[in-house]
């Protein structure tokens, strides 16, 4: 599984502009099931993903084609983790466990 923190490298206000673009490419990721959750950051990244897990080629290929990554607007950082607990009603996200 991956956590990928997004961070802005361009002022706000030129963020804001490409924010509709990144958030219907978000949906799509969701709806081709890579993406489980989202939201806001704090302190270390202005956006945090959590995926399924996945080759981390395929990965760094999806998030490539972020709008904000494309327009040079924010870049990522993926830590990779392996999970060896999980809540039950994640079993079916970590196939490692499942079985």
């Amino acid at each position: 599984m991956y956590i990928a923190l997004l961070s802005y490298t361009a002022p706000r206000n030129e963020v804001d502009y490409a924010l509709a673009e990144h958030a219907e490419w978000l949906r799509s990721q969701f709806e081709h099931g890579l993406f489980l959750v989202s939201g806001k950051g704090n302190e270390d990244a202005d956006q945090v993903i959590i995926t399924r897990p996945c080759l981390r080629g395929k990965l760094d290929a999806v998030l490539a084609t972020d709008p904000l990554v494309l327009q040079r607007l924010a870049h990522y950082r993926v830590i990779e983790f392996t999970a060896t607990r999980t809540a039950g009603e994640f079993l079916t996200v970590n196939e490692a466990l499942a079985s």
